[in-house]
This record gives C-alpha cells, structure tokens and sequence, in this order.
C-alpha cells in the first residue's frame, strides 16, 4: 500500500516537473518570438496554439487597453459577442486584480466563461483575458491559471513595447522632418535684403515654435520696377516648406516673363493644384512698382491686407482674389492700382501679427493696426518694424499662437 502511495506520488511530481517544462518552453518560445520582432499577428498566434494545445481551453478573448476603452486583439471559441459588450462586461470585473473564477455570473455574458484574467501594471489596468471551456482542476488549477496570466502579461508588454518603439520613430522621423523645414524655410527667408536706390526696407521674421510657412520676398526687375511677395502656405513641417520653395521658384521665374500680375497668380494657382490637389493653399500679397510712374500694381489672394500710409492717412489694399490653391479655377481677380507719393509707407504682415493666445479684439485689431500706422508711418521702416512689435506685446500681454512676418517698405 505505501508503494503505491509512494509511487503515486512521484508520478505527480514527474507530471508536475513535465508540464513546468512545458510551461518554460512556452515562455522561451514566446520570447525568442519578441526578441526577433515577431510581428503582432505571430505572437498571438502563438498564444492561441499554446492555450489550445498544452491547456485545452475551449475558448478565449483577450483585450488591450487603449484611451479607457478595451480593443479585442485575440479571440476563438465560444459564442461570438461585440467588443462593446465585452466593454460592458468588464465594468462589472474592473475592481477585481487576479485571476477569479466567474462561472455562473450574473451577467449573462461572462456566465459563458470561467475565469477573469486582469493584467495590470503599476495599478493601471492594462488587459483582460476571459478563459471558457476550461477543464483545469485541483492543485493544478492555480499553477494554470498563473501560467496563463504570465503568458498574457508578456504578451502585453512586448505589444506596449512595440508601439513605444513606432512612436519613437514617428518622433524622430518628425524632428528630423521638422530640421529639414526649418533649413528649407531658411534659405526662403532672406538674411538681409539688398538697399535699393528710391526705397528703404525693413524686415522681421519670427518663426513660432522654429519652423512656420511664412515668407517673403524682394527683387528688381529692371531699372525702373521691383517686386516683392508675401505670403503663408497653410500647414507646417517639410511639405509645407518643399511647397514654398517650389513657390518661390516659379514666382521669380514669371515675374521675368509675365508683365500682368493677375496672370502670374493665376498660373500660380495652377501650380498649387497641381502639386498638392487642393489639400494646401497659399495666401498672398503681390506688388510690382514702378519707380517712374510711381504706380503700384496689386493682388492680394486672401492675404492679410497690406497696408499704405500716406500723407497721414492710412489704408488697406484688399483688391484681388481668393487664396491659391483652394480652386481650380479663381472664382474673382481683380488687379489693384495706386499712385504712391513720396515718403509713402507700405506695412506688409502675415497673421501671426494679429492672432495671439486668448486674443481680446477690443485691445489688438485690424482697426488698432490701422491707427498704429496712421500715427506712426513717417518712421524708417525698422524703427516702424521694432516700435509696431513692442506696440503688440504690450497691448496684448499674450503669445503670438503663429509665425510673424514683416515687410515694410518706404518709398521716398
């Protein structure tokens, strides 16, 4: 009798010794399987095939947390439910942080299965397993159930490292993207722009947050005429920034062969569509002067309104068209046309001049900017540039929420 006691007895113990190895090989293979970047789909393909094979569970549904709602990422076995009504389901186990048994609970759906398998970490519910058709029993039970909470667990934390790693490169691939911009829009910004004989010229670049779509420009045409442009592309980062520099190409090269400044952003208009289908536009002011006649030729396409000071006065150019970009063809364009007289002063901005951080309209608007340059344009045009900035800071005491562009001109 106490040889078959005794022989008993190292049968269990050689059954339990096995199926630990079993267990160790499990673990190995699952690591192994992460350690060579397995892909999601594999790993818990080969979860399914341990808790089907060495476990014989029937059926099983295992969820992720994401934002507070649980996503189902493996499931076989048993009647199929929404993952809305595992959701709802979980609400009645949330407080429970070990594996317990639920068999015969009161909600109808997890009265189908047999065991809860929570998976947290730090106190913060990570996942859920529900194990159904289980027929583990006795001393083994607990060792089972233990053995399915690590197999889960590690599971967990390979997937939470495997998206730590995607956005990892996410982040460095739009820092990088960000660098490159923020060379790109650089080399569109001009250090210093040339003097010219006839006009003085200030300006003032303020990048919010290092890279932005703001640019402008100035050039000669000829002896008589000049140009300059400002303008802000919509969105951030390096298509933004490539969509400016193709601008800029294509602006110098028709402002060379286009006499007609309507026929120039309508051929710009064009390219924007062309390259980017709509998904970006451009806003802009466009002149073109001419320092014999003293007449200035206009287009503003959706842009902040430049602004012309003269002789006390000051005034808005709104004339011309929609943004470029947003229409395949310009719904309106219309050229504007101004005489200038000496000491004429013209303020060019983009809206990172007037949009700051709980803005109050009553303190800083186009109304106010108007005043500040009817009083202030017989300044040179960076002392105009320096005082207009000092002006809004201290009327808005807040952050400008874009980039600020400045391009003011003198013509004397």
């Amino acid at each position: 009798m106490q040889n078959n006691q005794g022989s008993s007895g190292e049968d269990e113990l050689i059954r339990l010794l096995l199926k630990r190895q079993q267990e160790l090989n499990a673990l190995l293979e699952i690591t192994q399987a992460i350690n060579k970047n397995s892909t999601t789909a594999e790993l818990l393909k080969m979860l399914e095939t341990i808790l089907k094979g060495q476990l014989q569970i029937g059926s099983f549904r295992f969820l992720i947390e994401k934002d507070n709602i649980y996503s189902s990422i493996a499931s076989f076995g048993g009647t199929s439910e929404t993952v809305h009504e595992l959701n709802m389901a979980w609400m009645h186990l949330s407080s429970l942080q070990t594996p317990t048994a639920i068999t015969g609970h009161k909600n109808q759906l997890l009265s189908r299965f047999d065991y809860f398998i929570p998976i947290y970490h730090k106190q913060k519910a990570l996942a859920f397993a529900l194990i159904g058709d289980f027929g583990s029993s006795g001393e083994m039970l607990n060792n089972d159930l233990t053995f399915i909470q690590t197999l889960t667990n590690v599971i967990v934390v390979a997937l939470e490292n495997k998206r730590l790693f995607r956005e990892r490169l996410e982040s460095e691939r739009m820092q990088r993207e960000m660098e490159l911009a923020a060379e790109v829009q650089n080399m569109l910004i001009p250090l210093r722009i040339a003097k010219e004989p006839g006009v003085e010229i200030g300006s003032k670049y303020l990048p919010h947050q290092n890279i932005g779509g703001d640019y402008f420009d100035f050039f000669r045409l000829n002896e008589n005429e000049f140009m300059w442009c400002i303008a802000d592309v919509s969105g951030k980062g390096i298509s933004a920034a490539l969509l400016m520099a193709n601008f800029q190409a294509s602006l110098q090269g028709l402002a060379n062969t286009e006499e007609d400044l309507t026929c120039i952003v309508e051929r710009l208009n064009r390219l924007v569509i062309n390259n980017t289908k709509g998904e970006k536009f451009i806003t802009l002011f466009l002149a073109k002067y001419n320092q014999h006649t003293r007449k200035l030729c206009y287009v503003n396409a959706g842009h902040n309104p430049t602004i012309l000071y003269s002789d006390g006065d000051a005034i808005s150019l709104k004339l011309g068209t929609t943004m470029i970009g947003a229409f395949d063809e310009l719904p309106f364009l219309n050229q504007g046309e101004v005489d200038i007289d000496p000491g004429s002063l013209l303020v060019n901005y983009t809206d990172g001049l007037m949009d700051h951080e709980n803005h109050n309209f009553k303190v800083w608007s186009e109304e106010k900017l108007l005043d500040f340059v009817a009083d202030n344009g017989t300044l040179t045009p960076d002392e105009f540039n320096e005082k207009l900035m000092s002006h809004v800071a201290e009327v808005t005491k807040a952050k400008p929420i874009d980039d600020i562009t400045l391009l003011t001109l003198k013509i004397v």
